[in-house]
């Protein structure tokens, strides 16, 4: 089994590594491969809809997006990190989400998704519920904790402090694992479940 997990954050080894670190080692005591991206500081643009990867199958900016849909595509699980800056995600982290989860056409359908939310005080809820979206448009199972995913701390390395948010973590990625190996137990003797024909709709018709 494969995760994905992407680093929002400009900072690196910032506090935002350090709750995708906790996920990494509960995956690897767990047997499943770990990949951390880092995005945050990348030159990403946002989606302009020009309609070419319609046509030819990826982005028509070939930077950290197209690398990362082949490894979106291999995975079993996504995880997606950001800071919170002004009650948001990272604006460099929405930019990649919007156009990697557009331009990709392969099923996304049963890859479990989490998100993790990483603040000074808030902003975390709504940058939580901000991140999930792109998960339940995609039916993507969503991976729950024992409390909303988010970690506190403002300086480098204060999330370590913050007892209870790395336990959410660490428990985020130990249900995790189950869902992805429920989820390929189930396929393995259900299939996916059925699809029916897409409806577009509009409130003008």
């Amino acid at each position: 089994m494969k995760v994905l997990l992407i680093n929002g954050s400009p900072r690196a080894g910032g506090n935002t590594a350090i709750a995708l670190d906790e996920m990494v080692k509960v995956f690897k005591e767990n047997g499943v491969e770990a990949e951390v991206v880092q995005i945050g500081n990348r030159d990403i643009r946002g989606c302009i809809a020009c309609g070419n990867c319609r046509k030819t199958g990826k982005c028509a900016f070939n930077d950290a997006v197209n690398e990362l849909a082949p490894k979106f595509e291999a995975a079993d699980g996504l995880v997606v990190a950001s800071p919170v800056y002004y009650a948001s995600a990272n604006a460099t982290l929405i930019a990649c989400l919007d156009r990697l989860f557009y331009s990709t056409s392969f099923d996304k359908a049963m890859k479990v998704g989490a998100s993790v939310v990483i603040a000074r005080r808030g902003g975390c809820s709504a940058t939580f519920d901000e991140l999930n979206k792109y998960f339940t448009i995609s039916e993507m199972p969503v991976a729950s904790s024992r409390y909303w995913n988010s970690v506190h701390g403002r300086e480098k390395g204060q999330a370590e402090e913050d007892a209870e948010g790395i336990l959410t973590v660490r428990t985020l990625a130990r249900n995790m694992v189950f869902l992805m190996k429920s989820i390929a137990l189930g396929k393995e003797k259900y299939g996916l479940p059925e699809k029916e024909k897409w409806q577009a709709t509009n409130f003008v018709r």
